[in-house]
């Protein structure tokens, strides 16, 4: 091992500690250290970490509301209707059930909750009565943040959903921009990014990363992370891919746990403002999903997935509670917010 491998690892770190960023060049050298580096990697991204986003991690939860026959053919996506899968298909759950799933993620700490429907964005009036009334019974039956992702979104369409009640907007990059077409087709990159600015213009908090481990060079996650940097998203999930039977991409096999740690590591350095909460794919970590937190992640999504099971809520928690680290929840604050507020009105 060259101490000035450890020595150049610690000068880029404190010169993001110090407010400055992580050069691309930065980046390509990081995600290609070799594995006896990764502990001193990983220490300066959690000092990242903690000096940015603080000591407390941010937790979030979805709902799939609508699922199956979905139009675009991404090649990971087992929803998709290009493709024969095992996943379920049905249409628009009941505002009930979405209401009750909210409250229980609510429960368990989540700061946001997220109604994610298959296809390719907002099309028809049906679409946007039913969303209407997922926002309103939502508003009503608790008190958990708002998120929605619907696919490809126009600038009017963004701020009808904002008018409804929507406070964030998840939309996924997928991967870099020069690796998408191996992915998907039925969409453009720019569209992608076309989606990510209009959600912003109209009000709503963005939350967009993409899914490794799908064939993409190290490069490639280089440009993705630095893509979504300079877009200036705030919150970056990362996935990890999860081969699906029947799918382009469900014979590759999954990455392997230090690689997923790696990788997380030096998205926190090139992100170091952002919530790096790591989604789809955890599994793969196995014995090491605790050390997501260490390799400086602030994020993290419980409950199931869209098409795959979770983790146990109970046995997350209970990791986070044996690392010392609390759930940070933005819920409780709004909750003191509005009761002061009632308070006053009142008095």
């Amino acid at each position: 091992m060259s101490e000035a491998v450890y020595q150049r690892i610690q000068h880029i770190t404190q010169h993001i500690l110090a407010g400055g960023e992580a050069s691309v060049e930065d980046g390509r050298w990081l995600i290609r250290l070799p594995r006896d580096y990764l502990s001193a990697l990983m220490a300066g991204a959690d000092r990242i970490r903690r000096r940015f986003k603080g000591p407390d991690i941010e937790v979030c939860a979805i709902a799939n509301v609508r699922s199956g026959n979905c139009s675009e053919n991404c090649r990971f996506c087992a929803q998709s209707g290009h493709y024969r899968t095992a996943a379920p298909v049905y249409d628009y759950i009941p505002e009930e059930r979405l209401v009750e799933q909210a409250r229980r993620a609510e429960s368990w700490g989540a700061c946001d909750f997220g109604v994610v429907s298959k296809g390719w964005g907002v099309r028809s009036d049906k679409e946007r009565r039913q969303l209407r009334r997922y926002f309103a019974a939502l508003a009503e039956g608790s008190r958990i943040g708002r998120c929605a992702s619907l696919g490809v979104l126009d600038r009017e369409t963004a701020r009808e959903l904002k008018a409804m009640g929507l406070e964030n907007y998840h939309h996924n990059l997928e991967t870099a921009e020069s690796f998408f077409d191996q992915i998907c087709t039925t969409h453009s990159y720019r569209e992608n990014i076309d989606t990510i600015e209009a959600a912003r213009e109209a009000g709503l908090r963005v939350c967009a990363g993409g899914i490794l481990g799908m064939g993409e060079s190290l490069d490639q996650r280089i440009e993705l992370a630095d893509t979504l940097r300079r877009l200036g998203v705030e919150s970056v999930p990362l996935n990890f891919l999860s081969p699906q039977n029947g799918t382009p991409l469900g014979e590759r096999p999954p990455m392997e746990p230090l690689e997923i740690l790696h990788n997380i590591a030096v998205f926190r350095y090139m992100l170091p403002r952002a919530e790096i909460r790591i989604a789809g794919g955890r599994q793969f970590l196995r014995d090491l999903q605790a050390m997501i937190f260490m390799a400086g992640a602030s994020g993290v999504m419980i409950g199931d997935y869209l098409t795959t099971k979770g983790r146990a809520v109970e046995e997350d928690l209970q990791m986070l509670r044996d690392l010392g680290l609390r759930v940070r929840s933005d819920t409780q604050q709004r909750r003191a917010q509005e009761d002061s507020r009632a308070t006053a009105t009142v008095v």
